[in-house]
C-alpha cells in the first residue's frame, strides 16, 4: 500500500518514456512515485487479452537495433543507463522489410539491418540518384539529432537539395513519417534523422514473446531501484502557485507533492492538467497552448492458424506501402485512407532454428480522422469497424504475393480484432487520437510551470527506443543534472 503523500519526483503516465524515467531516477535515491490511470503499463506500446489470447498494440518493431558490440548508438545508451542487460530485451532481428510504391507495389525498395541492402537497392532502382543519396546519408549520420538546442528546419527541404526525384523522396518520408512523425506532409529535420537512424542505419527486431518482454524488464528494473507505481490512479490536475506546481490531485480527490512533476502523457493533455479552467477529463481542449494532433490511425489484427508462409507471406517482416502517384501523410477526410499502409508480419523474425509464434500474426495499419469515429453510436461505430477492417484487407493484400487460393486467409483466420482512433485517446488520453501526439515538440521538455516537464512523444524523442531516452533525458536534464 502506497501512503507517502510528498515526493522527489511525481511522474504521470507508465508508458515507456515515463517507467524509463522513473529507472533513471530512482538509481539516484529520488523517491518516485508512478501515477497511472489505466490497470497496464506501455501506453501506446502494450498489450491486451482478448478471449484468452494476448494481443500487442503499437510495436510492430523495436527500432534502433544493433548488434552486440556496437557503441555509441541510442540502444546502447539506453541499456547503460537504464543498467539493462541487453540479454534482457532478448531481441531477434527482422528478415526483410520492403517499402512498396504503385498500385501494387511495381517499385520496391527492400532493406534489413545492413544498411549496404538498403544502398544497393536505391542504386540499382534509382542510379542517377545515388550520389545525391549517400550524400544525404553522410549528412544524417554526421547531424546533432540529439540536440536540445537544434534549430528547425524542413525535413523535405534538406532531402531535395541532395534528391531531385519525387518518387524516391516520398518512398524515403513513406516508413519515417509513419513510425513516427505528428507533423502533416513534412518533418523537422531533427526528426527525420531520429528516425532514419532508427530504421535505416539501425534497424528492426522484437522479442519473441513481443512488447510484454521489455514492460516486464522495465518494471522489474523499477521496482528493484525502489521506485512506487501506483495503478488505476490517474492524475485529475495540477494545482500551482505562481509558477511553481504545488500539488497533483488524483482522480479519487486526494492529493500528493513533489519537488518535480515529470509528465509524458502528451503537450496538450499537460496543460489542460494545469489550466485552471478544466472541466472532465478528455472534455476540453481548447484550452491548450499546444496544438492537438491531427494524425491517427486505425489498426487491423488477424490472428492464423498457420504460419504467413503457408500463406506465401513469409519473406517480409514489415512492409510500408502506397497506390498513389504522390504520398499523402496526412489527416483523411473521411474515416479511413487505405491508399497507405503499413503492413506487419510478427511471425517474420529471426527467432533461430525450430522457433516460431504459436500462431500467426497479420496487421495491416492506415491513416485514419479521430472526428469521424469519436462521437458514433455503438451499432454505427461496430459497423463502420467491419466495413473498414475488410478495406485494410483488401487494400494491404495488392502490396503481398497472391494467396494460393483465394480463400485461403479467410479460412485460416480464427481471430480477428481491431483498434481506431476512439481507441487510442480512451485507453491513451491523447487528444485526437493522436498516436505521436502534437506536432509542434518541446525539446527541452519544459513547460509553462517551472517544476512541471514533458518526457516522451511531445518532448521529440521518437520510437520505443527514442521514448526512452526521452525520460532519461528528462530525468537527467531538469532533476539529476549531470549525474
Amino acid at each position: 500500500m502506497n501512503t507517502r503523500t510528498h515526493y522527489d519526483v511525481a511522474i504521470i503516465g507508465a508508458g515507456m518514456s515515463g517507467l524509463a524515467a522513473g529507472i533513471r531516477l530512482a538509481h539516484f535515491g529520488k523517491k518516485v512515485c508512478i501515477f497511472e490511470r489505466h490497470n497496464a503499463v506501455g501506453g501506446l506500446n502494450s498489450f491486451y487479452s482478448l478471449e484468452g489470447r494476448k494481443y500487442d498494440v503499437g510495436l510492430h518493431a523495436m527500432t534502433n537495433f544493433v548488434k552486440p558490440g556496437v557503441k555509441g548508438t541510442p540502444l546502447t545508451k539506453l541499456l547503460r543507463q537504464l543498467r539493462i542487460d541487453r540479454d534482457e530485451f532478448a531481441l531477434c532481428e527482422q528478415k526483410q522489410s520492403r517499402i512498396a510504391f504503385g498500385p501494387r507495389g511495381e517499385t520496391s525498395l527492400r532493406f534489413t539491418n545492413d544498411f549496404s541492402v538498403f544502398e544497393s537497392e536505391v542504386a540499382a532502382r534509382f542510379p542517377a540518384q545515388i550520389d545525391g543519396f549517400r550524400r544525404l546519408v553522410q549528412h544524417v549520420r554526421t547531424y546533432d539529432d540529439v540536440s536540445l538546442d537544434a534549430k528547425a528546419e524542413s525535413a523535405r527541404a534538406v532531402v531535395r537539395h541532395h534528391i531531385h526525384n519525387q518518387l524516391l523522396e516520398d518512398m524515403l518520408f513513406c516508413p519515417v513519417m509513419y513510425y513516427g512523425s505528428a507533423q502533416e506532409r513534412d518533418m523537422e529535420f531533427g526528426q527525420f534523422v531520429i528516425m532514419f537512424k532508427a530504421l535505416f542505419l539501425e534497424g528492426f527486431a522484437r522479442p519473441f514473446e513481443g512488447v510484454r518482454v521489455i514492460l516486464r524488464v522495465l518494471q522489474e528494473k523499477y521496482r528493484q531501484a525502489g521506485g512506487e507505481r501506483r495503478m488505476k490512479c490517474g492524475v485529475q490536475r495540477i494545482t500551482a502557485e505562481g509558477d511553481r506546481a504545488t500539488a497533483l490531485v488524483l482522480d479519487d480527490g486526494s492529493e500528493v507533492t513533489a519537488d518535480h512533476v515529470i509528465s509524458s502523457v502528451g503537450a496538450p493533455e499537460t496543460e489542460r492538467l494545469m489550466s485552471d479552467q478544466l472541466e472532465p477529463v478528455g472534455a476540453r481542449t481548447d484550452v491548450c497552448t499546444t496544438p492537438v494532433g491531427r494524425l491517427s490511425f486505425v489498426e487491423t489484427i488477424t490472428v492464423l492458424n498457420r504460419q504467413p508462409a503457408a500463406l506465401g507471406w513469409g519473406d517480409d517482416t514489415i512492409i510500408f506501402f502506397n497506390d498513389s502517384a504522390e504520398f499523402h501523410y496526412e489527416q483523411p477526410p473521411g474515416q479511413v485512407d487505405v491508399r497507405s499502409g503499413v503492413i506487419c508480419f510478427p511471425n517474420n523474425f529471426d527467432y533461430g532454428p525450430g522457433r516460431e509464434l504459436a500462431e500467426g500474426w497479420f496487421r495491416c495499419t492506415c491513416l485514419a480522422n479521430y472526428a469521424q469515429w469519436a462521437n458514433l453510436e455503438e451499432e454505427d461505430y461496430l459497423a463502420d469497424k467491419a466495413r473498414w477492417f475488410a478495406a485494410v484487407q483488401d487494400s494491404a493484400k495488392r502490396f503481398l504475393p497472391a494467396l494460393p487460393t483465394p480463400d485461403a486467409l479467410a479460412n485460416g483466420t480464427v481471430a480477428t480484432d481491431m483498434f481506431t482512433p476512439r481507441t487510442i485517446t480512451k485507453f491513451t488520453g491523447h487528444f485526437g487520437g493522436a498516436i505521436y501526439g502534437s506536432p509542434q515538440k518541446h525539446r527541452q521538455g519544459r513547460t509553462a510551470l517551472r517544476n512541471v516537464y514533458l518526457c516522451g512523444t511531445d518532448q521529440g524523442f521518437l520510437g520505443i527506443v527514442g521514448a526512452m531516452l526521452s525520460g532519461i533525458s528528462m530525468a537527467n536534464f531538469h532533476v539529476l543534472k549531470g549525474k
